[in-house]
C-alpha cells in the first residue's frame, strides 16, 4: 500500500495559498504534511487540520510559543527546529535549513532515506548516496508558489504549483 507525503515550506503567512496547498493535498490523498518552517503566523497553522501536520520553525518565525500552542490544539506535531518520523519503512528528516552545519551533518550522516527543507525558495531534488533531498519551494519571493507530494515507500516526487483561491 503505498501513502502519500505532503511537503511544503516558505508559506511566510500567504494564507489565500496555504488553503490551495491544503486542498490539493485533501485531492492527492495525503495523510501527513511536513512544513519545512518559515511558517508566518498562527493563522497558517490552522489551516491545516484534520490533517496530520508536522512543523519545524524557519529563521522568519518569531512568535514560537504562539505557533507551538496553536499546533496543539490543532492536532498537529510541532518539532521545534528538527524533526524526524519513520514512516512506511522510510527514515524522514526535516528543518530549515538555515543552519548550514546542521543540515550539511544531517546530510552527510547517511542515517536518511529523505531530507526535506525550506530556506532558499527554490525547488530542489537531488539524491546525494542513498539520500533524497526535497526541498518543495515557497510561497513568498518565487515567480509560482509550489509543494511536492512524496509517494512512499518508492519515495518518488510530483511537484505541483499553487493557484490561491480567493
Amino acid at each position: 500500500m503505498m501513502s502519500k507525503l505532503g511537503v511544503l515550506s516558505d508559506t511566510h503567512g500567504r494564507f489565500a495559498e496555504t488553503q490551495s496547498a491544503v486542498r490539493i493535498f485533501r485531492e492527492q490523498e495525503v495523510t501527513k504534511i511536513i512544513h519545512c518552517g518559515d511558517i508566518g503566523g498562527a493563522a497558517i497553522i490552522q489551516a491545516f487540520r484534520g490533517i496530520e501536520t508536522h512543523f519545524v520553525f524557519g529563521n522568519c518565525d518569531y512568535e514560537l510559543d504562539s505557533l507551538r500552542v496553536t499546533a496543539a490544539e490543532n492536532g498537529h506535531i510541532f518539532h521545534d527546529w528538527f524533526g524526524s518520523l519513520e514512516w512506511e519503512g522510510k527514515k524522514i528528516c526535516f528543518l530549515h535549513g538555515h543552519c548550514q552545519n546542521q543540515f550539511e551533518t544531517e546530510l552527510h550522516s547517511g542515517h536518511w532515506d529523505l531530507i526535506c527543507y525550506g530556506h532558499t525558495h527554490v525547488p530542489t531534488l537531488e539524491l546525494h548516496g542513498n539520500t533524497l533531498l526535497l526541498n518543495p519551494g515557497a510561497f513568498r519571493r518565487v515567480a509560482v508558489p509550489q509543494i511536492a507530494i512524496v509517494t512512499l515507500p518508492e519515495l518518488t516526487v510530483e511537484s505541483r504549483s499553487i493557484v490561491p483561491i480567493f
